[in-house]
């Protein structure tokens, strides 16, 4: 059972900037995908960004030009860097990732002040 971790979020201000991550109990070398999703207080959870095994990448409308995916293998962690951030961007962000099955973090709170 692979377990994801996922840090780095907290309380910014409107056009800071945040890097959440996700380390993985095991190695994520084999995951075909992995990504971060979001969930906002009455709203339903909805994809932020993926990342292939061979490091393409997919963005929602939302972070396109403001969001980077990345993943380091060697350290089994992927990264979500958060730039210009705006007060609808507060939600608990997920981990997930693809392999035997699908396995999911926590998550972790991000909250951006007007």
């Amino acid at each position: 059972q692979v377990q994801l971790v996922e840090s780095g979020g907290g309380l910014v201000q409107a056009g800071g900037s945040l890097r959440l991550s996700c380390a993985a109990s095991e190695s994520i070398f084999s995951m075909a995908l992995m990504g971060w999703y979001r969930q906002a207080p009455g709203k339903q959870r909805e994809l932020v960004a993926h990342i292939t095994s061979g490091g393409s990448t997919h963005y929602a409308d939302s972070g396109k030009g403001r969001f980077t995916i990345s993943r380091d293998n060697a350290k089994n962690t992927m990264y979500l860097q958060m730039n210009s951030l705006k007060p609808e961007d507060t939600a608990v962000y997920y981990c997930a990732a693809v392999g035997a099955t699908y396995y999911w973090g926590q998550g972790t709170q991000v909250t951006v002040s007007s």
